[in-house]
């Protein structure tokens, strides 16, 4: 790794296949959807087509964006349906699951999380672990959409303050309220990605 910044060119967007029971959080995913697109990045998703993945990919094409779907085998009629996938302008079908998240973190320049379940948890987990590792310093972003990541932003200040988050200054997610405000928060984090900065685990914008 080293110091120097890297031009953020795309964003991958970890978020539910299923849309939730707040309509606020598809919307959600629709307006980032097409900020995305309006900065001139690529999207970087789990493929899938339903929920509010379905609703960030569909505001990434509607404002003219480009999408770069990634999707298991097994997932294909699960999380889409094979009709919606030919929409996509790129399209990779992996093995399993763990081909995919590799692909979509090379393929990745920043990391946002919108709401979601269990495998967008984990998701967001790994990609923070890897941080803390130091395999990484690409930004990491927490939609916080009507508080949704409240309780795991508690969660992690927790685990902070009982000790178990060593090297924090590499775990420092971002925290945004609001779905247009994450991709200029991204764009002004890409470019100081290197930089410690304050050693709170979480930067509340």
């Amino acid at each position: 790794m080293t110091d120097a910044t890297v031009p953020i060119r795309s964003i991958c967007v970890y978020c539910g296949s299923q849309p939730g029971r707040d309509p606020s959080h598809i919307e959600a995913g629709r307006i980032l959807g097409r900020s995305i697109a309006e900065h001139g990045l690529r999207l970087v998703y789990g493929g899938g087509t339903k929920g509010i993945m379905g609703a960030v990919a569909a505001g990434v094409m509607e404002a003219g964006g480009r999408v770069t779907g990634i999707i298991p085998e097994f997932l294909m009629d699960m999380e889409a349906t094979r009709q919606s996938l030919g929409s996509l302008d790129e399209l990779i079908v992996t093995p399993g699951m763990h081909e995919r998240k590799h692909l979509m973190f090379e393929r990745s320049d920043a990391f946002v999380t919108l709401p979601g379940g269990i495998g967008t948890l984990e998701e967001i987990v790994e990609i923070m672990t890897w941080g803390q590792l130091g395999r990484h310093r690409k930004p990491m972003v927490f939609a916080n959409i009507n508080g949704f990541w409240e309780p795991m932003l508690e969660l992690l200040d927790h685990m902070r303050g009982e000790g178990f988050i060593h090297r924090s200054h590499l775990v420092k997610p971002l925290v945004i309220d609001a779905a247009e405000d994450i991709v200029p928060a991204i764009l002004a984090a890409g470019d100081v990605r290197d930089s410690e900065g304050d050693p709170g685990i979480i930067a509340r914008l």
